[in-house]
């Protein structure tokens, strides 16, 4: 984790205190710790860094689970791929995350991508800011991520059929840098992040991913720049009770609280029709991306992404 982070982090837990955290360090390289611990001194939280990647999601007594959902090897294969299948020359691929990057102009702050993955959509917007965040709950997404901007490079493993693997090299670009890029470890409803600090924020396809998608979008505004702030909320609004009970849902049901479609309701909420946000947003452009989702050789999943760019 680089160390320009540090003056920026706060305890998740705490919130909505903002604590700041201290650091112990253990190992270093120049400006990246390598190994050591965040403490919370008010909760008591510790937030490990290992191998230069920070855990900064709200401490659980359950274990990680490895291996299944998102972190299994399937998932991780179908990311990198819906990702980055275009550097990988396959013509089944879609451009879905050069066209988000389009949608962003450039600035002169940071940028947070909330639910990042394997970190395409940071690595495209990295030369418009001064720095650039991704965060997703899933160790191996962000690690993978990391490999990316560590070595440049990540051997990826496509299931083709069955138990049948083929194996594919991933090469950035050399015009992609890793100075300003950090990936971590981290929850979409409770940024460990300090208000007012983002110049653009970025959420795609998450909202209907999530237990509680209103406290993501809260936090999304909490972390964002009271002026001069650029917001992007992309969605196939795939509402679903594995994913979240539906009174938390935002859309895609009769009933209220937030009945109808998820896109006029999360437009409403950003433009402060319902006071939820700190802050109103006015709606620059509204449209939809093609993303695409590889599972193996003959199966994909096309989704479509509908998507708000707002500005305040």
């Amino acid at each position: 984790m680089k160390t320009r982070l540090l003056e920026i982090l706060i305890c998740p837990a705490c919130l909505p205190a903002e604590i700041p955290l201290a650091v112990t360090l253990r190992r270093q390289d120049k400006d990246e710790i390598l190994e050591g611990d965040l403490r919370c001194d008010k909760c008591g939280g510790q937030y490990p860094i290992r191998d230069g990647l920070a855990f900064l999601d709200i401490p659980s007594a359950a274990p990680r689970q490895q291996g299944i959902g998102y972190e299994s090897p399937r998932a991780l294969a179908s990311y990198l791929w819906s990702h980055y299948g275009d550097m990988l020359n396959d013509p089944e691929a879609s451009d879905a995350y050069s066209q988000w990057a389009a949608l962003i102009a450039p600035t002169d702050g940071p940028v947070l991508d909330i639910g990042s993955a394997v970190g395409r959509f940071a690595f495209e917007i990295q030369d418009k800011c001064d720095f650039v965040i991704g965060i997703d709950k899933s160790e191996s997404f962000i690690r993978a991520a990391r490999e990316l901007l560590t070595r440049r490079r990540k051997v990826i493993s496509l299931p083709e059929e069955g138990k049948l693997q083929r194996e594919v090299t991933l090469q950035l670009p050399e015009a992609w840098h890793a100075d300003n890029m950090e990936f971590i470890v981290g929850d979409a409803h409770a940024l460990p992040f300090r208000s007012g600090i983002f110049a653009c924020l970025a959420s795609l396809n998450l909202v209907d991913k999530l237990p509680r998608p209103l406290q993501h979008l809260i936090e999304l505004d909490r972390v964002a720049r009271r002026n001069d702030a650029q917001a992007l909320v992309s969605d196939p609004f795939s509402w679903s009770l594995e994913a979240a009970e539906e009174h938390h849902w935002l859309g895609g049901k009769t009933s209220h609280p937030f009945a109808g479609r998820g896109l006029d309701n999360i437009t409403a909420l950003l433009r402060g029709d319902q006071q939820a946000l700190r802050a109103a947003w006015q709606i620059e452009r509204q449209g939809h991306v093609w993303w695409k989702i590889r599972t193996h050789a003959n199966h994909f999943e096309l989704i479509r992404s509908c998507y708000i760019k707002a500005c305040r």
